[in-house]
């Protein structure tokens, strides 16, 4: 059907217009006309677009909302690590921060800064191609995160077509921010939540990042989340010298930019600014937890480079611990995977940084000692880092002398097994690997997303499961019928079979999660991996060495003892023993390497290149060789960029051969 250049005229005019109130609305909070005025702009585009499907364009305003819910989440690898930043929480902590990033730039004048707050919500990154926004993903671990693309088109303060100067510019943009709700469109959410007899979210944050992941994008369209955007790649921009010019650019082009924004210079300037943010933090309508801190100029980003996960060059300043008093109801004691007891303070709920705080961790036997807790105390409790809540302290001139004092149990609350506390650590365990408790636990860490990622299981599913006897240990979990299963609570037919097929699923797992899985005492994510890469195979894991394992370059001597031990104790045996009849694959694992010129050879990096470290990691393990994170006399070559520290140092006492990034890339092409 031909379109009359009369509809196409209007159809273009309603787009640019509904993306000016759009913009007035959700960006700069000034709404020109009502919203009654608003739907009735937005009725006539979608009917042009109905009678003419073909005028549809990518950045109508009608795409941002309508696509069928997702099954799960595809995962994105960024071009550019998200990193994390360290933080600081003392103007000394911040001084001593200057003072690297001039020794680093080797200067003494005042350096300047790009300050804004630190908001509290979920970071995304958005990708534009020629203009047009393409893929949104969550930050994840920073190196991979979730494509969240639809989700996010449904958020009006994320334009979905850049300007056609920027466009024909920089046809590839990297634009990263912060998803959030303001603190007033939360309380609205809340009541709504209720009214629709749903549970209502914890804080701002939960309800931001639990929007902003549902699967179905009219869910998260119909949530006030907004987007404020923070940084731009600067490889994606070399015209912009500096962090302001680009958060001007931004500002610009449409996003939502922090009002605080501001370019200081000097440490005394920085402190002002924390101390005036501090003071407005209460007033504003959205959660903040301190305010971050970046080196405005780009090229000196460069220059300063990273360490591990976190750049050189900025730093989040937190604001202190908030705090508050209540009072210990009840003190309890729970039981982990691994059988140790955590006694855990019942409070009366009290908010603290925004979250209602109900339970307090005490740690071990040493710490509730220490804090002489009793129950019925009043108490100063905070969320340490703005997350964990602790104790802080008790107030015993408000104890009216009818507090009880409770001590660790001698037996296990779950079990009855007697207790124990090993000679040289602070816990108290049960030392029963049937324990119900630890069952419980053990399930949901063989669950989780990092080990066997079995969808639908959860903490209340395996507490039922092992309270209804059908589960003793993990293994398990592999035979389970659907008919066993339709008794418990909640469980319906469709859920059952969706569990059945997510065990299925788990039973092709690689290696790492695998070992992860099984719930050796210290093995993580990394240690597993180490495993992994090292052995190859899990029967030469399972047969292994203490002595082979402390040979293997980021395993300690706990960890070794931790593996032998686990392997040597034969109900985890029968267990792995079992998984195996059920079908569980153990696949070897093996990175791909191609041979090469530095095949074999141990690599170090330090200083700054021209691009981060994970970088050149990937390129010299793909290659053949592997990276150690510390000069030995097996180290075979130190790559060194710019403003390299002590390894270079003990490089050349060690006679270890040491190449720059121009001799490493030759050493490649050989």
């Amino acid at each position: 059907m031909s379109i009359p250049a009369k509809v196409k005229e209007q159809y273009i005019s309603l787009i640019e217009e509904i993306k000016h109130h759009d913009h007035m609305y959700y960006v700069l909070d000034r709404p020109e006309i009502t919203d009654a005025e608003y739907d009735q702009l937005f009725d006539r585009l979608l009917k042009i677009e109905e009678e003419y499907p073909g005028i549809i364009v990518p950045d109508s305003p009608s795409q941002r909302v309508g696509a069928e819910p997702s099954r799960a989440f595809k995962s994105i690898t960024h071009r550019m690590r998200m990193l994390s930043l360290q933080k600081v929480i003392s103007p000394e902590e911040f001084i001593d921060f200057d003072r690297r990033v001039k020794e680093g730039l080797g200067v003494v004048s005042d350096i300047a800064y790009t300050v804004e707050p630190k908001l509290d919500g979920l970071a995304v990154e958005l990708i534009y191609e020629n203009g047009l926004f393409t893929t949104g993903s969550t930050r994840g671990d920073g190196t991979k995160g979730e494509d969240v693309t639809q989700n996010l088109k449904t958020i009006r303060a994320i334009p979905i077509k850049l300007s056609d100067e920027t466009a024909h510019k920089y046809p590839l943009l990297e634009i990263r921010g912060e998803v959030i709700i303001r603190k007033s469109s939360f309380e609205r959410l809340n009541r709504k939540m209720l009214e629709q007899n749903f549970s209502p979210f914890a804080n701002p944050r939960n309800a931001a990042a639990g929007s902003l992941r549902q699967l179905d994008p009219r869910v998260t369209a119909s949530r006030p989340l907004i987007f404020y955007a923070y940084g731009i790649s600067s490889v994606d921009l070399p015209a912009l010298e500096t962090q302001f010019k680009a958060m001007q650019f931004l500002k610009a082009e449409g996003f939502l930019v922090n009002e605080f924004v501001e370019l200081v210079a000097g440490t005394e300037a920085v402190k002002n600014r924390f101390e005036k943010l501090a003071e407005i933090r209460p007033r504003l309508d959205y959660e903040i937890d301190g305010m971050v801190v970046k080196v405005n100029e780009f090229k000196e980003q460069v220059r300063l480079g990273e360490i591990s996960r976190a750049p050189r060059w900025a730093i989040a300043w937190k604001f202190a611990a908030e705090e508050a008093e209540t009072k210990v109801e009840e003190i309890i004691f729970s039981v982990g995977r691994t059988g140790v007891i955590t006694p855990v303070a019942k409070l009366k709920p009290v908010r603290v940084s925004g979250v209602t705080v109900s339970n307090a961790s005490l740690h071990n036997e040493d710490e509730m000692t220490a804090l002489d807790l009793m129950i019925g105390d009043f108490v100063i409790i905070r969320r340490a880092g703005d997350v964990i809540p602790e104790v802080v302290e008790v107030l015993k001139e408000k104890r009216t002398g009818e507090e009880v004092r409770v001590a660790m149990p001698q037996v296990c609350p779950s079990c009855g097994t007697r207790t124990i506390r090993p000679e040289g650590e602070a816990a108290h365990r049960c030392l029963n690997s049937a324990c119900p408790a630890q069952v419980i636990e053990r399930l949901f860490h063989f669950a989780s997303k990092e080990a066997m990622d079995i969808e639908g299981l959860g903490g209340k599913l395996a507490a039922q499961l092992v309270e209804s006897n059908l589960v003793k240990d993990p293994s398990d979990l592999y035979s389970l019928t659907k008919d066993a299963l339709l008794p418990l609570e909640l469980m319906g037919d469709k859920r059952a079979q969706n569990l059945l097929n997510a065990l299925e699923s788990s039973k092709k797992r690689p290696l790492p999660n695998i070992i992860v899985a099984l719930g050796i005492f210290g093995v993580g994510e990394t240690a597993a991996r180490i495993l992994a890469e090292s052995y190859g195979t899990f029967d030469k894991l399972y047969n292994s060495s203490l002595d082979e394992l402390m040979t293997i370059e980021g395993i300690g001597p706990v960890i070794a003892q931790s593996v032998i031990d686990y392997f040597a104790n034969p109900g985890n045996r029968k267990m792995i023993s079992k998984m195996e009849t059920a079908g569980v694959e153990f696949p070897p694992y093996q990175i791909k390497r191609q041979k090469s010129a530095i095949s074999g050879k141990v690599f170090v990096i330090t200083g700054t290149l021209s691009a981060p470290r994970d970088t050149f990691k990937a390129i010299i393990e793909t290659a053949g060789a592997k990276v150690s994170g510390s000069i030995s006399s097996k180290t075979d070559y130190l790559l060194a960029g710019t403003d390299a520290g002590s390894k270079l140092e003990k490089a050349k006492g060690l006679g270890v051969k040491i190449i720059s990034e121009e001799e490493f890339n030759r050493l490649l092409k050989n």
